[in-house]
């Protein structure tokens, strides 16, 4: 279940990271240089601070989900621009893919609970932070946008419905679906977190 969650996160941030760069009539090669950084940014710094190999390095089933997420943007790249906010929708469904799998994966590996709550985080933001930075944006981690905040709460929840011994099943597209929810609420209604002011006397 895990590994079909991470694969639909995989190709959907690659999708996300390529539309992006289509946005700015970047050529195919930096859309596709973008989508794959997008799309392993997260797992891979996740799988490193677990002392682990990247999965894509030895799996080459996400080399090919990350091919057919760029192709998917770059063929449908007119219909999905047409759509308004389809890029929100696809960072959204892959902040939450990719939070949940890197929350369970660190609890695997005997993170604990508070470890893997950031990780989860880590996972879900850094392909996002990756792409806005190539893209010469301020990534939306740094803005009062409610986006690392989602993802922490949808980790959260993973957490405590693991202890309740719900299912991974179930708990793992409950959970991710918080994050998704979360976010999408957020950009409906412009709900923000606080900033601190700087006054200058």
């Amino acid at each position: 279940m895990m590994y079909t969650i991470d694969l639909l996160g995989t190709m959907v941030f690659a999708i996300s990271g390529s539309m992006a760069a289509n946005r700015q009539r970047i050529n195919i090669i930096g859309a596709g240089f973008t989508g794959f950084v997008t799309a392993i940014g997260g797992g891979s710094l996740r799988d490193l601070f677990l002392n682990l190999r990247p999965v894509w390095v030895d799996d080459s089933n996400y080399i090919f989900i990350i091919l057919l997420g760029v192709a998917l943007s770059m063929v449908g790249n007119k219909f999905l621009n047409n759509l308004a906010r389809t890029l929100t929708f696809f960072d959204a469904l892959g902040i939450g893919f990719f939070c949940i799998v890197g929350v369970q994966k660190s609890l695997q590996y005997e993170s604990t609970a508070v470890a893997a709550v950031i990780l989860g985080m880590f996972s879900a933001v850094m392909g996002g932070v990756t792409r806005d930075t190539l893209l010469n944006e301020l990534p939306l981690i740094f803005r009062k946008e409610i986006y690392a905040t989602a993802c922490l709460a949808g980790a959260l929840m993973f957490v405590v419905l693991q202890n309740l011994n719900v299912p991974n099943s179930i708990n793992a597209w409950v959970s991710a679906m918080v994050v998704v929810f979360l976010r999408l609420l957020a950009v409906r209604y412009q709900l923000t977190l606080p900033s601190i002011d700087e006054k200058i006397k």
